[in-house]
């Protein structure tokens, strides 16, 4: 059980005495970002697909035996939504040097994928909320975070491609 907590308190960063959530999805950034740079966003969409799966049994597990539903140190989940939003803005394999330069957008979109997700995530708007009202387990736990990471990304890209097309004329 103290891996498995290891592994949904995403090293202990839902210990934060203040926002969980938000040191949770602070501390999936940077690795995100150097999945990113090393493997490509093909490579991070995988591997949170498998990370988000052995989440759900494991988060199954841990409420089975403490009775407790999304335990606010549980932040696995952000890990997961905020991986989902990095694959898709910027979605694309870059270096780090890319990061510096403002043309390509690629820091511009990782920054509002992180403000969309942390939005998102605690507003809980549409299907989003009703997800984390109403699906129990695992699948309840991480289901709300995986649609707010999908969103989160997609208006990131929506947001950069409109400032493209503004920008040109």
């Amino acid at each position: 059980m103290k891996l498995d907590w290891f592994f949904l308190t995403l090293f202990y960063s839902g210990h934060s005495p203040k926002a969980p959530g938000t040191i949770g999805t602070l501390v999936s950034l940077p690795i995100g970002i150097a999945v990113l740079i090393f493997l490509g966003p093909q490579t991070l969409f995988l591997l949170t697909l498998l990370i988000t799966l052995f989440a759900i049994k494991s988060i199954d597990r841990y409420e089975l035996q403490s009775g407790i539903h999304d335990n606010q140190r549980i932040v696995i989940d952000e890990l997961a939504g905020m991986w989902f939003a990095l694959s898709i803005a910027p979605g694309i394999m870059f270096t780090l040097s890319d990061l510096t330069l403002w043309e390509n957008g690629i820091a511009v979109q990782i920054a509002l994928s992180f403000i969309f997700f942390r939005i998102y995530d605690i507003k809980k708007p549409s299907i989003i909320g009703r997800i984390d009202r109403n699906v129990k387990g695992g699948w309840g736990v991480m289901g709300d975070d995986i649609v707010a990471g999908f969103a989160a990304g997609i208006s990131a890209a929506l947001v950069w491609q409109a400032f493209i097309k503004i920008s040109a004329f």
